[in-house]
């Protein structure tokens, strides 16, 4: 048997526009005579639908669309593609997650999935689980079974093969752990596997492709490329490996390509074909730039240096030297005349008072205004360029350097930006080498360095990876053998700036717990861990 899988990458929302990419993918899978072509989970409408799928009338449109696809498609090979059903019940969840098998252009069949799992996609909010088995369905004289989604629940007599339709959002390592899983349930139960992920980024989240076909063995025939569209084709009555995309799984290449994917799909779905960015010479917005540079190019970034009277002439230096390596357009607007407007107008009302937090902050918020209004005037979408580390303890400024339509890197914390962007320039030198070694700092006053303010970096990370990934409370973090004080000054000011992530924009969620799509807090909330 002969089967297809088709890595495409949709646009949520767009059914005319999936339902011709999936079109195009049949006609060019068809070339080589497959038995069934696959595509992924809801990959008629996108995903992640989220409140789409309260929508009666979206739903209904998804269903007119699957026929109006079929009937495009005769002639064609078999096809089963997933999509969301209305649940005619009146009561429990409004949809089905579902699949349709589409033959001789027509609806031959519609299978839902049994079952339904809490997870960053939010099914149980939208799904009414089906019950029963998997459905199995006869197609050359072998018997297929129809698995919709990443666990495969099925002990019962197995069939020749299982189709298992995938939209499974990127993680670090999660893709290893994928194959690891499909390989060893095929060789445990004897049947050969095919898995087809989509790919692309929807909002926050980068779904990685690398579809997947296993042997009754558990051995990998073929792989869909990372990070991009696809068509993987294997005949399961070779076992030879056919069609196996090179691929590896360095955490610092799997999050760049997962950047870079997620910033190219984000701006461009949104609308938009050029950014800007504030770029100040320092790690953060170095990194994003070169993100964004290989993202959409070069010509449509540009990068805007704002320097204050703190500024060092080593940061101006870093930061044109970086965009004269990414080869993206730059200008310089000095912020010291818009600081002196402010300081005089607000004279009188803070008379008396000492420069503190408040002096810093609206340095950070003329940056922003400046770069909001070249983004207007020039129809770009402006990046934002906090990390992980310092968003989780407040230490950004709200309507200042957290202003913009994506936070590209709000997922990676500290030692990881360092990691990537090492790792970056041993590919191509463009972040200068000063940039990676310079004390980190917001050169919002004379002097100053992060480290006056958080703890180092190192081990705010590690206590953050154990608060925020892992959940353990502070007093499981101070038995672990850390600082008890630093444990507890951290954990205030995560809480404290629960009401800034809130109003931040969406990241690109790489990790196993973002803010946002996985970190769902109270604002207002008593210390209970005091």
């Amino acid at each position: 048997m002969k089967i297809s899988l088709l890595q495409v990458n949709t646009v949520v929302g767009d059914l005319a526009g999936n339902a011709g990419r999936i079109a195009g993918g049949v006609r060019e899978a068809a070339r080589d005579r497959p038995d069934l072509i696959v595509a992924p989970e809801l990959s008629l409408t996108g995903c992640p639908l989220r409140d789409l799928l309260l929508r009666p009338g979206f739903v209904a449109r998804a269903l007119s669309a699957v026929d109006e696809l079929a009937a495009n498609l005769a002639g064609a090979p078999p096809l089963i593609l997933g999509l969301p059903i209305a649940n005619p019940a009146g009561t429990g969840r409004p949809a089905f997650n579902a699949a349709a098998l589409i033959r001789e252009g027509e609806v031959a069949g519609i299978f839902r999935k049994p079952s339904i799992s809490a997870g960053v996609l939010n099914e149980d909010r939208y799904f009414e689980p089906a019950g029963g088995e998997i459905p199995f369905i006869r197609l050359g004289g072998k018997t297929v079974g129809v698995v919709i989604g990443e666990t495969i629940c099925y002990e019962g007599p197995m069939p020749d093969v299982i189709v298992n339709l995938v939209a499974s959002p990127f993680a670090v390592g999660r893709g290893r752990l994928r194959e690891e899983y499909l390989s060893g349930f095929a060789r445990e139960h004897g049947v050969a596997v095919a898995s087809v992920n989509s790919v692309g980024g929807n909002d926050d989240l980068v779904f990685d492709g690398r579809s997947a076909i296993f042997d009754a063995r558990g051995t990998l025939v073929a792989r869909g490329a990372p990070f991009d569209a696809d068509i993987v084709t294997a005949n399961l009555a070779n076992p030879a490996p056919q069609a196996v995309a090179a691929d590896e799984y360095l955490p610092e290449s799997e999050i760049w390509r997962a950047l870079v994917l997620g910033t190219r799909d984000y701006v461009r779905k949104c609308g938009f074909t050029s950014v800007i960015i504030g770029i100040s010479g320092g790690i953060d917005s170095s990194l994003v730039a070169a993100v964004a540079a290989s993202a959409l190019g070069p010509e449509n970034v540009l990068g805007v240096l704002l320097p204050s009277p703190y500024t060092s002439a080593a940061n101006i230096e870093d930061a044109k030297q970086l965009a004269d390596n990414l080869g993206i357009r730059r200008c310089c607007i000095p912020i010291t005349p818009m600081m002196e407007t402010f300081s005089s107008r607000l004279a009188g009302v803070f008379s008396g008072m000492p420069p503190d937090t408040t002096e810093e902050n609206l340095q950070a918020r003329i940056r922003a205004v400046v770069l909001m209004a070249i983004a207007n005037k020039f129809g770009s979408m402006l990046l934002a360029t906090g990390n992980k580390s310092e968003i989780a303890v407040g230490y950004c400024t709200l309507y200042g350097d957290m202003a913009g339509g994506l936070a590209v890197i709000a997922d990676l914390p500290k030692g990881m930006v360092y990691r990537v962007a090492r790792w970056l320039n041993a590919q191509r030198p463009v972040i200068p080498q000063r940039v990676l070694e310079k004390p980190p700092s917001a050169e919002l006053r004379p002097g100053q360095v992060d480290q006056e303010t958080l703890p180092p970096y190192d081990l705010l990370d590690a206590i953050l990876e154990r608060y925020i990934d892992r959940l353990e409370s502070p007093d499981d973090i101070i038995d672990a053998g850390y600082p008890p004080e630093t444990v507890r000054k951290v954990v205030r000011m995560v809480e404290a700036a629960e009401f800034k992530r809130r109003q931040a924009p969406p990241g690109i969620r790489v990790t196993g717990r973002a803010f946002g799509t996985d970190w769902q807090m109270p604002i207002a909330a008593g210390r209970w861990w005091l």
